[in-house]
């Protein structure tokens, strides 16, 4: 009996001994594959720190380079604002050549003329640099540049009997022979071709920081008043002095209260009456044309009778009439007087003003285009909406003249 409970305890004893080492084994297998899945989720982890490291570390490196390459630029540009400093500061004439004509007397004087017109416009501007004390160091860049339709003003001074188409070539070629920096540009047939340019001057030039003054040939013409105002809101205004050529200033112009240059004897002290001049025949109904006035494209004018005509009949309207009618003379003011490119010679029949008037509207008003309120109000003759309206084929195309805001409202 005490055999077999022997057997019977040692028996027991292996069975939970062997229960122990099954309960072990199994909670170390669970703890292995626990610890497991631990590391595996510690070694993404870390992976997915060394990206973002690697990342960060990429993007330090980029803007490290950024950084380095701004504060480059800047050296560059405080480099080229000191060597601004040092330059000598720019004195610009820009003549409106049309406005503002030369004086006879130097006109036919030709050649002779011409550089002594160039040497008046230095001394009179050399004057005025010293009389107002201008900061201008040792030394100072003048340079004159002159816009005209070369064609145009020759064919006035002639027909004026003013000088000879010889002595007018001259004098332009002893004025641009006076100085390398002594420029005329001829800005061919037109109004638009010189005042964008000279505008283009006038702002250009206007916001350069070694830019003096900009003494403007113009202040004849309120074309020029958009672009003006435009300075006058960046405070650049007081860059600009007028240099005045005929009596009148422009109301408008008048109105800013610019300092005023004026060189006896340079420039023609009149405007030339338009009465001397010839205009020929226009066409009559049907034959329209684009052409400008003061600075606007505007519809050339209806068939009219010119002066030398007051027997009632009207001319072939097979022929080309130049210049056409100004616009602006018959459908409300126009402050050019004899100055103007187009005639104010016409007699025109009610019909005639009618056409005249809304052809007009088919261009637009140079203050509206430029953001501006237009004086005129209801009284302007130049269009304050575009004849198609929003559905406009040209506004889709960013070719339409009408640039203004709410140019393209629908039309009353």
């Amino acid at each position: 009996m005490a055999s077999t409970s022997s057997v019977e305890a040692t028996k027991q004893l292996w069975d939970d001994t062997l229960a122990r080492l099954l309960n072990l084994s199994t909670a170390t297998v669970t703890r292995n594959t626990e610890l497991q899945a631990r590391l595996n989720e510690a070694e993404l982890e870390l992976s997915v720190w060394k990206q973002a490291h690697s990342a960060a570390l990429d993007s330090a490196e980029r803007d490290r380079k950024a950084h380095m390459l701004h504060v480059a630029t800047l050296n560059s540009q405080i480099a080229s604002l000191q060597e601004i400093g040092t330059q000598s500061p720019l004195m610009l004439c820009i003549i409106d050549g049309d406005g503002n004509i030369f004086s006879p007397n130097l006109l036919t004087q030709g050649v002779q003329g011409g550089r002594q017109a160039a040497q008046e416009l230095t001394r009179g501007i050399a004057g005025y640099i010293q009389d107002h004390d201008l900061p201008v160091g040792t030394s100072v860049v003048f340079s004159v540049v002159v816009f005209f339709n070369r064609k145009g003003l020759l064919d006035t001074l002639v027909s004026h009997g003013i000088c000879t188409t010889e002595q007018f070539e001259a004098f332009f070629l002893g004025f641009g022979q006076a100085s390398p920096r002594f420029w005329t540009v001829d800005v061919g047939i037109g109004r638009e071709p010189a005042d964008t340019k000279i505008k283009d001057y006038l702002q250009t030039y206007g916001r350069f920081p070694q830019t003096l003054r900009i003494i403007f040939g113009g202040g004849h013409d309120n074309a020029y008043m958009p672009t003006l105002t435009a300075m006058e809101n960046e405070q650049l205004l007081g860059k600009v002095v007028i240099l005045q050529g005929c009596d009148d200033l422009a109301s408008e112009i008048r109105s800013l209260d610019l300092p005023i240059l004026r060189i006896d004897g340079l420039f023609m002290e009149h405007k030339l009456s338009s009465a001397s001049k010839k205009p020929g025949p226009i066409p009559l109904g049907g034959l329209w044309s684009i052409t400008t006035n003061g600075g606007l494209l505007s519809p050339r004018s209806p068939p009219v009778c010119s002066p030398s005509e007051l027997d009632g009949r009207f001319i072939d309207p097979s022929r080309v009439k130049s210049p056409p009618p100004c616009n602006e003379h018959y459908l409300m003011s126009c402050s050019k007087g004899g100055s103007c490119k187009y005639s104010h010679d016409y007699i025109l029949t009610p019909d005639q003003l009618g056409a005249l008037a809304r052809n007009a509207k088919k261009a637009p008003c140079n203050y509206l285009k430029n953001g501006l309120t237009c004086p005129h109000g209801d009284r302007c003759c130049w269009g304050h909406k575009c004849p198609n309206g929003p559905s406009c084929f040209h506004l889709s195309k960013g070719k339409c003249w009408f640039k203004g805001d709410a140019m393209h409202s629908p039309v009353d």
